[in-house]
């Protein structure tokens, strides 16, 4: 799943910063992504947020992890079809995210 993520583009939505949409639980900050449009529309309509235009980009799943997830404070993964039945995490741990930023080798930083 890791490798076919990573050759996959995805679409990330832009919050109304203008910043990728992330969501923080437990510490851990997340970049929502969506493996089609379909299911970035079924997150917006739980966001409540159907009426407005949703601004997103198709990023590749590996830029996402090598590249944005060390760019955020803290521990950072991915959450691919959040909100959804086949949702999947991507989690800041060694093999997934950059050695430097996983939290199970030590401090992120």
């Amino acid at each position: 799943m890791l490798g076919e993520f990573r050759r996959t583009a995805v679409l990330v939505p832009f919050d109304a910063y203008g910043s990728l949409w992330t969501a923080d639980q437990n510490g851990v900050r997340w970049i929502c992504a969506f493996s089609d449009e379909e299911a970035l529309a079924r997150f917006a309509l739980a966001q409540g947020g159907g009426a407005r235009e949703w601004t997103y980009r198709a990023i590749l799943g590996a830029r996402l992890l090598d590249v944005m997830v060390p760019m955020l404070p803290g521990p950072a993964g991915v959450a691919l079809d959040a909100g959804s039945t086949d949702g999947v995490l991507f989690p800041p741990v060694a093999g997934i995210v950059p050695d430097h930023v996983a939290v199970d080798l030590g401090e992120a930083g």
